[in-house]
Order: C-alpha cells, then sequence, then structure tokens
C-alpha cells in the first residue's frame, strides 16, 4: 500500500493562515484629530448629586450649543477625540466615557447623549487633583489618536488635600507637551480660581475660566469648551457667527514665579 506524505502540505496552509491573519495583527494607524480631549470632572464628597448632575447636564449642554458646534466645524476641521474621567481621592478615578470622536453636530449631539445617561461612578472621596491629572496623562498617552493638540480639562471645588503631588502630575504633562486648563468652581472656595492659575494649569496658552456656584456651571463651561476647541483666544478668532459671551478667565500660564508658588500651595 502506498504510503502518502502530509507534512508538506502543512507549510503552504499555515503560510496562506498567516497572510491571511496578517491585516487583522498588524498595528491599527492612529485616527488624526485636531485636538485630543480629557474632561475631568470633580465627583469627590464635597460634590453632592445635584450639583454632580449640574456638570453633567452642563457638559451634555455644550456639546449640544449651535457656537460650539459651529467652532469645532470652523477651527477643528480634524473633529476632537474627547473622553470623559470622573476624579476623587487616590485610585478612585474612572473613566465613565471612552474616547469617541466628535467631528460636526451629529456626533456632537450624539456624545451628549452619551454624557446624559452616564452614571456617577464614583461617588464622592477626598480631592486627589494629582491622581487625576496622573490618570489624564495616562489616557492621553495610551490612547489610538494622533491630535494635533492635545488637552485636559480639569474642573473642581476645592484644592488637593490628599494623593500625589499635583506640581509632579502637571511638570509630566508640561513635559509630554499636554497643556491643562481649569475650571476652579467658587462656592466653597472663592480664591481657587488664584490656585488653579498657579498650581494647576500649564501650557503656553492655558488658562482658568470660573463658576460663581453650580449653577452657573453650564455657562462657563460652554466658554471653556468653546475656546479649548478654537484653540486661539477669543479676541484673536476669526468673527464667524456669534462670539461666545465674555467670561472670567485667568491666564497664568506664564506668570513669572509660577514654579515657586506651585511648589508653595501643593499638597
Amino acid at each position: 500500500m502506498p504510503v502518502f506524505h502530509h507534512r508538506r502540505l502543512h507549510l503552504p496552509i499555515a503560510a496562506a493562515a498567516v497572510l491571511i491573519l496578517m491585516p487583522l495583527l498588524a498595528p491599527r494607524p492612529a485616527a488624526a484629530v485636531d485636538l485630543e480631549l480629557v474632561l475631568a470632572v470633580d465627583a469627590s464628597t464635597s460634590v453632592d448629586y445635584r450639583e454632580f448632575n449640574l456638570q453633567m447636564a452642563g457638559y451634555a449642554a455644550a456639546f449640544r450649543d449651535r457656537d460650539f458646534i459651529a467652532a469645532l466645524e470652523t477651527f477643528a476641521g480634524g473633529g476632537l477625540a474627547v473622553c470623559l474621567l470622573l476624579w476623587a481621592g487616590p485610585q478612585q478615578s474612572r473613566v465613565a466615557i471612552d474616547w469617541s470622536i466628535v467631528r460636526d453636530g451629529p456626533t456632537s449631539t450624539a456624545f451628549a447623549e452619551t454624557i446624559d445617561v452616564t452614571p456617577r461612578a464614583v461617588a464622592g472621596g477626598s480631592t486627589a487633583l494629582g491622581d487625576a491629572l496622573d490618570h489624564a496623562v495616562e489616557l492621553v498617552r495610551g490612547n489610538a489618536v494622533e491630535g494635533r493638540r492635545r488637552v485636559i480639562d480639569v474642573s473642581g471645588d476645592g484644592r488637593a488635600n490628599d494623593g500625589g503631588s499635583v506640581a509632579e502630575a502637571r511638570a509630566r504633562a508640561e513635559r509630554l507637551g499636554i497643556a491643562v486648563n481649569g475650571l476652579a468652581i467658587l462656592n466653597e472656595e472663592p480664591e481657587l480660581a488664584r490656585y488653579y492659575a498657579i498650581a494647576v494649569i500649564t501650557g503656553p496658552a492655558a488658562f482658568v475660566e470660573t463658576a460663581e456656584d453650580y449653577d452657573d456651571f453650564a455657562a462657563s463651561i460652554r466658554r471653556k469648551l468653546i475656546r479649548e476647541v478654537r484653540g486661539v483666544p477669543v479676541a484673536a478668532a476669526p468673527r464667524s457667527g456669534r462670539a461666545p459671551p465674555a467670561g472670567p478667565t485667568l491666564v497664568a500660564a506664564s506668570v513669572p514665579g509660577v514654579a515657586a508658588a506651585a511648589d508653595a500651595v501643593d499638597p
């Protein structure tokens, strides 16, 4: 009886399988966008559920806002990649909405609808602002996106009182070319904007927006997001459509002595 040897068939079959799988195994090219944006939202104990809901409603309203969408389509033609991070104490920060691409009105509205149904995954804790910045930096570093600009948008109503160094986290962001902008909610600490300006924000055009309280949050985050999407000071932007209302902002990234002052206020 003749003996058939089948081993030689295995190599061509294996090679063919590799060729078929190669497109699936090859790393996918990074999505190109104009802006990578982390929305870091305070969910610490100082933020009750009403205040948390006002924050989330403010973000959702901003992504539905016609001036925000106009700025997105005019100034960020490549769109933006955005995720939403809830933060409180050490090791408590959670990604509530993973990276999403927003390029126009429909995708911006879809992101707003996602915010509408996003629960509070972090229910209180201390204020570990340095840890939150570190987590946000890692989110930017580890995403599958290539943005022309990279920004962390952090909001809160108090100074860091726990966790890692804010100054060190801020310096890591700066070394990686990631800007940090702040929204200081002043209902509990009227001087919080100064702390954010000295100790938190970084980047050539970094700025602090303020909200008098949580009822004022929606208007403030709208101004802030439009400014971040435009990537230039509002006064220097081309006049197309209605400009966002002027709001209280404090730019302090280039204030002399910021480094020394930041060391003084860092927990």
